[in-house]
Order: C-alpha cells, then structure tokens, then sequence
C-alpha cells in the first residue's frame, strides 16, 4: 500500500533553485515538478493498450511542459509578463485539467491500479529533493497543487504594476484587480478540494510521509492567502470608492487579518526552514503585520468619530499602532525580498500606496489634536482590541471532474471479454 520513496536533497541535479524570481506581488511556491513514468510497465497487463497510451500521452504533455516553462513562470518581468507568462500558464493548466479525469479512472470505486504505478514529483518546500509513491491520490494531490500554484501564478501577473499610456506612476488597472480576485478564489477552490476531498483519501502513513510542500498545514495556509489576497484587492477598490464607508473598509481590513493569521497558525510549526518554505513563512509574515496596519487605521478613524474622550484616546492609540505595523511592515517586506530566491518588491499601489501616505501622516495629526484636547494619561498607551467579523470571502467549490469516458468503455471491453471466456 503506497510504498514511498524520498530522496535526499544532497543527490543534486533535479531540484532548479533560481537565484532570483523578479517582481512579486504574490507569493507563488516553487513549481513541483514531475518525473517520466512508464505507465506501459505498471499497467500493461491491466489496461488496454489505447488506455495506457493516452495516459502516458496525457502525462508526458505536462512532464514536459512543467520541466521547460517552470523558469519562465517561476521568474516574472513586469514587460514579458503579458507576452508569455500568462499563454504559458493556460497551456500548462488545460494540460492538467486534460489529464485529470483520465487519471482519476485509477482510484475510481477504490480501484487496485491506484497503487500499481510509482508517481514521482520533485519537491521544493522539502529537504527532500523528490517524493516518489505507489499512490493515485498522491498524483491527484500534486496536480491539484500545481494547478492552485499556476493559478497564484496567473494571479501575480495580473497584479504586477505596468506604466500606463500617459506615462505616470506604473498602477494595476481595475480589471486586472477584478479579474485577480476571481483566479485567487480559484486557487483557493483547488486547495480546499485538496483538503477535504483528496488528502482524506490517503492513508495515515502516506499522509505523514508526504513533502512538506503538500502538507495539510501549507495546503490551507495557500488557500488562506489566496483569500487574504483577495480580500486586500477588495479593500484597494473599496479605497477607490466614494460609495464604500468607513465601515465597510474597517470590515475587510478586518476580515484581512483574520486570513493571514490563520494562515501564519497553520505553517507556524511545520519545518519550512528550505529555501522556497523560508520564503513562504517570511511572506505570510509580512502580509499579517500590513493587514494589522490597515485594519488598525481604519479603526481608529472610526473610534475618532466617537465625541467622548474615551474614544479619542482609543482612536490615537490605535492610530499610533497602524503606524508601528507600517514601520514593521516595511522591513518584514525587505527580509522577505532579501530571503532567497531573491525578488523585487514592485512600486507600490493600490491599498498599501494609499496606506503608507495616510497613515503617518492622520496618525501625527491625530495625535497632536487629541493631546492638546487631553492630557497624556487620557491616551491608551495599548491599542483597543480590533472588532472581529466574519470571514466572507469563500473559496470557489471545485469538484473534482468525473471519471473520463473511456474508463467506462475499458470496463465494458472486459465485460465483453469475461463473457466470452465463460462462453467458451
């Protein structure tokens, strides 16, 4: 049942590690990658021949694919992003969803072929250099994740500023902004079928012995990130609105840290000490510390809004806050960058370029008015406790596909056969 295999990180040569992935706007893992498999040696004498021959066909497509473009989509420039990045992700994403529903034909009413083929995927979050199993659901789960990945990918172009026509500030426009959304909430819908529906499947031993880069914990932190994402390009366009209150700012600034929270719980104790894994957590950090930014500057105008001095003491205090996470922020943002492989922090823009301009400046202004309103002691040297809301934005609900058809034409051929024989 599910013999596994890892290889050492020292036995070189598979594993690429580029030394730098340019601009980032969003976190994207290492891309894992996966290694040729003679579907014909395992299942040959189980299968039709045509059968094999379109997995194999199927596999070989994103084997090659992934081991060719992995460089192109892993370092991203703000002028070829457009050009090939995106065509490159679809092309490899159409390739995986082709594959899928042939090969969820090997676990199809607990099939025993799903344990007659060894999947192997190089790993990149793992000291592991490779992760070899005689598993199915082992495959299932790594497409699922490099189709979650891709998507994070497509994501980061969308949301890499460009110079615009009239030649100011490079900016995302706000149908990149909208549409970026919508690929984080795919992302997020391919990990939480991972989660619920895929790693289930596999038996307690495999579980444990999986890379760490598809452990349960990294696993839900992307699909919390994917969501913190999109929840801070709901806040940019809220900011961008002259409809949208203070409170429905303060509302998502909120729900962004809750996000991003539950994100940095769930890789907090997992062993992401590996190149790509110290970058993950850096940037989950990072990202938790800018939400707490934004959530306590909205806030606080809103507690300054109040006419007690209770309330305006409240309001400073977490005014002063927002502007420490800010200040916080910034070098959590370089030592994020610094971490190898090394990025670019691309010009600011949307929420946080409007945030690091008002927040140090309402926060002096604030400041000076209320202590020359009150004495010192009336300002709460702690910050007031942020309101708690419920999480709103929810991952797409993917299924997985179903089994392709002509699983169901093998069964028939074998019915036909078994018929044949008892016949004769």
């Amino acid at each position: 049942m599910g013999c596994l295999v890892s290889t050492p990180k020292d036995t070189g040569g598979n594993r690429r590690r580029p030394a730098n992935i340019g601009d980032v706007s969003v976190f994207v893992p290492g891309l894992r990658i996966p290694k040729p498999v003679d579907f014909s040696q395992s299942l040959g004498d189980h299968l039709a021949k045509s059968l094999v021959e379109r997995l194999s066909a199927l596999r070989t497509r994103i084997v090659v694919m992934a081991g060719q473009e992995a460089p192109t989509i892993t370092r991203t420039r703000r002028k070829s992003a457009t050009q090939h990045g995106g065509s490159t992700l679809g092309d490899l994403l159409q390739a995986l969803e082709d594959y899928l529903p042939v090969l969820l034909g090997l676990v199809k009413d607990g099939s025993p072929l799903q344990h007659k083929v060894q999947f192997v995927w190089v790993n990149q979050e793992d000291e592991a250099e490779e992760t070899a199993m005689y598993s199915a659901w082992y495959e299932v789960l790594s497409v699922l994740h490099l189709m979650a990945t891709l998507s994070l990918s497509q994501a980061n172009l969308l949301l890499l500023p460009r110079t615009s026509i009239d030649g100011y500030q490079p900016k995302v426009s706000e149908e990149n902004r909208r549409s970026s959304v919508d690929v984080f909430l795919k992302a997020a819908g391919y990990l939480d079928c991972a989660v619920r529906h895929v790693l289930p499947q596999l038996p307690i031993e495999l579980r444990r012995n999986l890379p760490v880069d598809l452990a349960e914990g990294v696993l839900r932190a992307l699909c919390l990130q994917a969501l913190g994402q999109g929840v801070d390009i709901q806040l940019g366009l809220a900011i961008d609105s002259t409809k949208a209150t203070l409170a429905v700012k303060r509302r998502l600034a909120c729900e962004m840290v809750k996000y991003w929270q539950q994100a940095q719980d769930n890789i907090m104790n997992l062993p992401l000490a590996n190149g790509w894994g110290e970058k993950h957590r850096l940037f989950v950090k990072w990202k938790y510390i800018e939400a707490k930014a934004a959530a306590y500057y909205y806030h606080g105008l809103i507690l300054d809004e109040g006419n007690t001095e209770k309330s305006h003491g409240m309001a400073v205090a977490a005014l002063q806050a927002a502007d420490e996470y800010l200040k916080e922020s910034k070098k959590a943002c370089e030592a994020f960058h610094a971490s190898i492989p090394v990025s670019r922090n691309p010009p600011l823009w949307g929420t946080m370029k409007y945030l690091s301009e008002k927040i140090p400046k309402d926060t002096s202004s604030k400041v000076r008015i209320n202590r020359d309103l009150y004495s010192h002691e009336k300002i709460m040297e702690t910050a007031p406790t942020l309101p708690d809301f419920a999480l709103a934005l929810k991952p797409d609900e993917y299924q997985l596909p179903l089994v392709d058809a002509s699983w169901n034409e093998e069964a028939t051929k074998k019915g036909q056969l078994s018929s044949n024989k008892s016949r004769g």
